[in-house]
């Protein structure tokens, strides 16, 4: 499903340049939950974002579904990118002056979905949510973990192959994170891959695995609590 091989990303400023991923070699299959943990500064977002083709890298291959993302058009990588990846944000990200029904069904109306198709198909997502009565409230009337749910269904609207969550119970009180938690396990198991970046211990042992990076290194990677043993072609680069 994801595959990075040897991914190198800096970035300049002036005269600076700041080595952020520093030969990042990493496999998910199709269907995993996984957590990517750090420090401030790791590379854990930069990771993040290059996975979701927000950001490119500098040297290596990255393959999703086989797929190299390399030197293509802008318009071809937003394509690719919005009929595999879903996102969701520690801000939510919600629009302001769009009630719920609206922001869930935002990603469609990109896609030239017809109004009242896209209105359709983000009203079930909300049923299945249980906010099917909050349609259409704007987010300013709406709790954080209503905000929060939202913006998860906005991110299947689009039937997503992999969804991309940083910090996403990072602005939460502890029991609406483990309802979120609690729903993103639930969705893990229709079979849509899910990465959650986080700096919380007790929600990364809520996935399978934990991927845990320091200064650009994949330090540590556990299945189940089991470590596994860094790939080849990691361990030569130091």
């Amino acid at each position: 499903m994801i595959s990075l091989k040897n991914i190198h990303k800096s970035y300049v400023t002036g005269t600076n340049s700041l080595h952020v991923l520093k030969g990042i070699n990493l496999e998910v299959a199709e269907g995993e939950l996984v957590a990517i943990m750090g420090s401030s500064g790791s590379g854990k977002s930069t990771l993040l974002n290059i996975i979701g083709m927000l950001d490119t890298y500098d040297e290596g291959d990255y393959r999703l579904e086989g797929q190299l993302i390399r030197n293509m058009s802008e318009k071809r990588v937003a394509r690719f990118r919005n009929s595999h990846i879903g996102f969701v944000f520690q801000s939510f990200n919600l629009i302001s002056f769009k009630n719920a029904m609206e922001n869930v069904a935002l990603p469609l109306y990109y896609r030239n979905i017809h109004r009242k198709k896209r209105n359709q198909v983000a009203m079930e997502l909300l049923e299945k949510m249980g906010l099917s009565e909050w349609a259409e409230h704007m987010p300013n009337e709406l709790s954080g973990g209503q905000q929060q749910r939202i913006a998860i269904a906005r991110a299947l609207v689009s039937r997503p192959k992999v969804i991309l969550a940083d910090e996403p119970t990072g602005a939460l009180d502890s029991q609406t994170s483990y309802e979120v938690m609690d729903l993103f396990r639930e969705i893990n198991q229709s079979g849509i891959t899910i990465l959650i970046v986080t700096h919380e211990n007790d929600i990364a042992h809520m996935t399978g695995r934990i991927i845990r990076l320091h200064d650009g290194d994949i330090v540590t990677d556990e299945i189940n609590g089991i470590r596994r043993k860094q790939p080849v072609l990691q361990t030569l680069t130091h």
